[in-house]
């Protein structure tokens, strides 16, 4: 019986959370942050406060749904790494929650979104102030990219592109060893756990586990990267970057995916 309610409550609490997470965006960035915007200041300091308040809301929007039951969660590893400028943050991807933890976790965050959500009335503003990324032009990507390390930015990619499929190895694309690679960036691994398995790919948001979920960063170090010059040594150093990525992901997740 008591598992029944819990089961019952944390459904429950499940699509509260979806409803309020769309509900805020609409109430903060859609009617009050252009109130306050201007308050905000310019340039540089505009993106980074507004960058800090989307860390804030994301981090309360967390403990909200640790507070009512329906994750829990933790951060490992060298955590401290986290607040430093300039890291590009290469994560895998196994449920819809991992960029609002990530961000909750980064004070200087941004990430690359699809360029339709700038024609969304309610999140163009807040998109253009934290400095967010988006090109139709693949090359043009990579270098905003870059530019946006190279100027501080903490920049969140996914290299699977696309939520993990429980059960599937890890598989990434290029895109991330590019931009580090031409950035020469801060090359910070964080590998995601959840345990158990929710929120995946094909998973409706009413399809919770039995219990209680709990969300894991595992921070590592800093990855090294060897300067390229010329194409193909770019390409080559691209493919052999993506390589060691994948290789350490697969062996992080089989000592903290599940922990």
């Amino acid at each position: 019986m008591l598992e029944r309610l819990d089961y019952c409550w944390r459904l429950f609490g499940t699509g509260l959370s979806f409803f309020l997470f769309g509900a805020m965006g609409i109430l903060v960035w859609g009617l009050l942050f252009p109130v306050f915007e201007p308050f905000l200041g310019r340039g540089e300091t505009k993106k980074r406060r507004t960058r800090r308040l989307m860390q804030g809301i994301f981090r309360v929007y967390m403990d909200f749904m640790h507070l009512i039951g329906i994750l829990n969660y933790q951060v490992r590893g060298r955590r401290e790494l986290l607040a430093a400028d300039g890291n590009l943050v290469i994560a895998n991807h196994p449920c819809l929650l991992d960029i609002v933890f990530l961000i909750s976790q980064i004070p200087n965050a941004t990430c690359i979104v699809k360029p339709a959500l700038i024609r969304n009335p309610f999140m163009r503003i807040p998109i253009r102030a934290m400095g967010y990324i988006y090109a139709e032009d693949p090359e043009m990507l990579v270098a905003r990219c870059a530019e946006e390390l190279n100027a501080g930015g903490s920049l969140i990619i996914f290299p699977e592109g696309t939520r993990t499929t429980p059960g599937k190895p890890v598989k990434f694309q290029r895109g991330a060893a590019a931009i580090a690679l031409q950035a020469q960036a801060k090359l910070l691994p964080v590998a995601i756990g959840c345990h158990p398995t929710t929120l995946t790919k094909r998973e409706k948001w009413y399809r919770i586990p039995e219990k209680r979920f709990t969300l894991s960063l595992h921070v590592g170090d800093h990855i090294r990267l060897t300067p390229v010059s010329g194409d193909s040594c770019r390409s080559q150093s691209t493919r052999r970057l993506t390589r060691q990525l994948e290789a350490y992901f697969i062996e992080q997740l089989a000592q903290h995916g599940k922990s």
